[in-house]
């Protein structure tokens, strides 16, 4: 049992069981439910459970409040409740939009719909690379436990597409049989080979990527966010006694044409061009090829584009004997494995410790999908370092003309594929050497660069009353906090919020902004800027946490009128703006914007005072603290 799982499973069962639950969100401090009924939650007893620092009902949300450990818990009510990750079970047109720039945007989008599925992922690519073992030793392929062993291995990411349909149906809040139903089409079997066949009706010819749409990404992930509209447009415009089945009908009939009709078409111009692009090189030069190719390769594999070199691969292997092209493309696998064993070593997050090892193993077999689209692609520097590496290892290959002689296995079982005729064993002896310099340079890579965080970015660490240490790494002084904004000076307990003016959260001072923006109050770190900017986790050169919360309940506003100056992880000086907000256009939306400067470390301190001062400035002195 999980160290919360007990927590979890009674908060769920006193607010009404999973049933009950139209939708949760957590923020800095607090599980946020939406509850279908109310009275079926039992406020009392989580007020006086141990985990639970006291229940709010506020804005139509029934608030449980956990302090830092919330996104933990929140992980395990998800998890023990069955509830979707990150948003809404209700039909609803709210969520929390990626920040940043559209590739942030994809990434962040990719990233979630993959991380349901990693331990799906990282076992099934263990087990392909058992039964590539069995295949090693002698098992013929025609034997029943072989057949049954690829079946097992191969299941999963052949239809893919379908497991991608339930996460990506959940992310965009679309109905998940619809989504399933539009996967099903997709992947149906030899679809491909029908299509090449058929005739033309009147002059519409159907084109599907080479190999169909088996064991893709990106098209189902589009599949689904364009059927999200159409099924959220036909629920508006549809009569209520048709609607069970004339949207679903609708929703599957119109995406799956567009797919079959537009994406299919522009994934076959995209992999032709890719594919007499990366020939034309490797005439030119073999090194240049190498390097294009080797740092390419993932990125063509995520696009399905690699489509347009595997056709020429087998093509030339088997007219030719051999082919010059694959070996470039055959060792990212191996940066992979490098840079996430980086990432082992240097990460102080204990979830991506547990969860990266199976995914190294993974790579090792040449299964990459988990290391990828679970931990290299999210934290982007490893997938940069990986792209780096495969690239040199790839100019490595192309330098001494490396050929690919059969089709052969993935990751440690694909030397044999290289093994010339009468024996020739050079292109072996390069394979294991590139094999070394990936796995090295990935490594490397990393021990030079920071290893991002990928779960503990989301929620600050700011401590709970209960909680006795401090995060920063220094002797805890006396200091006076500077107020971190100007406007009116407002006690802690009249701050229309019983979590904060109980101080429940630590002790502190509220301020009614007269202008918006936030200044750094001394030097000291950003511990963490919240997603939605509505929240700063703050610690001083001397050891004070400082949670910095602008207005009430604004985290409902998804970044909507705020705008960080830096980012979490930062180092500034006193004085520094953190972030800007749109005071009025944040009470507009209609929610207060009195901001709590809370102490959340307050038990380490012997006194802790505030200003009597009835107005303050980013001049002035707010909090006393003295150890």
């Amino acid at each position: 049992m999980a160290k919360y799982t007990e927590l979890a499973e009674d908060i769920l069962a006193h607010v009404g069981g999973s049933e009950n639950v139209s939708g949760l969100r957590h923020c800095v401090t607090r599980l946020r439910f939406n509850l279908k009924d109310e009275s079926l939650a039992d406020t009392e007893y989580l007020q006086q459970r141990d985990g639970v620092v006291t229940v709010v009902k506020a804005g139509g949300q029934y608030q449980v409040v956990i302090g830092n450990q919330v996104p933990d818990v929140y992980d395990e009510v998800v998890k023990v409740g069955h509830l979707p990750v990150g948003g809404n079970t209700a039909d609803t047109e709210e969520t929390t939009a990626p920040q940043g720039n559209w590739f942030d945007r994809f990434i962040d989008v990719v990233s979630n719909l993959f991380q349901p599925i990693l331990g799906a992922l990282a076992a099934a690519g263990i087990l392909k690379g058992i039964t590539a073992i069995l295949a090693a030793t002698g098992m013929p392929k025609n034997d029943s436990v072989y057949i049954v062993m690829t079946a097992i291995g191969d299941g999963l990411f052949q239809y893919l597409p379908i497991l991608l349909a339930v996460t990506a149906a959940n992310k965009f809040k679309m109905n998940v049989y619809t989504a399933l139903a539009i996967a099903g089409a997709l992947v149906y079997p030899g679809l491909p080979q029908l299509l090449a066949s058929a005739k033309p009706f009147m002059g519409l010819t159907i084109q599907l990527p080479t190999g169909g749409y088996y064991s893709t990404v990106l098209p189902i992930i589009l599949a689904i966010y364009v059927a999200s509209k159409i099924e959220r447009f036909m629920k508006r415009h549809t009569h209520d006694n048709v609607k069970m089945f004339f949207v679903p009908m609708v929703t599957i009939f119109v995406t799956l044409w567009l797919t079959f009709l537009v994406v299919g078409p522009i994934a076959n111009i995209a992999s032709d061009g890719v594919g007499a692009f990366f020939v034309a090189i490797y005439n030119m030069s073999p090194i240049l090829y190498g390097f294009a190719m080797g740092a390419g390769w993932q990125i063509l594999v995520m696009f399905g584009l690699h489509w347009g070199i595997v056709p020429l691969i087998i093509t030339q292997i088997a007219t030719m004997g051999y082919s010059p092209l694959m070996a470039a493309a055959a060792l990212p696998n191996f940066t992979q494995t490098g840079v996430l064993t980086g990432v082992l070593v240097k990460t102080k997050e204990k979830k991506v410790k547990t969860g990266i090892i199976p995914t190294i193993i993974s790579s090792i077999f040449g299964v990459t999908e988990p290391a990828i689209y679970g931990y290299s692609l999210p934290m982007k520097t490893p997938f940069i370092v990986s792209i780096i590496s495969s690239g040199i290892v790839g100019a490595y290959l192309g330098y001494f003309k490396v050929l690919t002689y059969i089709n052969g296995g993935l990751g440690i079982f694909m030397y044999p594929s290289y093994i010339g005729p009468n024996g020739n064993l050079t292109g072996v002896m390069h394979m294991i050497i590139g094999t070394i310099l990936a796995i090295v340079l990935g490594f490397v890579g990393m021990m030079f660069v920071k290893v991002p965080k990928l779960y503990d970015k989301s929620v600050p660490a700011v401590a709970t009353s209960g909680d006795q240490g401090t995060s920063a790494q220094v002797e805890l002084q006396s200091e006076t906090i500077k107020s971190p904004l100007a406007g009116k000076a407002v006690a802690l307990a009249d701050v229309a919020d019983e979590v904060f003016a109980s101080g429940a959260m630590g002790q502190g001072i509220a301020i009614d902004p007269s202008q918006g923006e936030i200044v750094a109050p001394t030097a000291g770190e950003v511990k963490i800027l919240f997603p939605t900017k509505h929240a700063i986790g703050f610690v001083t050169e001397n050891g004070a946490e400082l949670l910095i919360h602008i207005g009430m309940n604004t985290v409902e506003l998804n970044g909507q009128h705020f705008t960080a100056h830096v980012a979490q992880g930062d180092h500034v000086q006193a004085g520094q703006k953190l972030v800007s907000f749109d005071v009025a256009a944040i009470q507009a939306a209609g929610y207060p914007v009195v901001t709590p400067v809370i102490v959340t470390n307050s038990p380490q301190y012997v006194a802790i005072e505030t200003t009597d001062a009835p107005t303050v400035t980013t001049a002035s002195d707010l909090i006393f603290l003295k150890k």
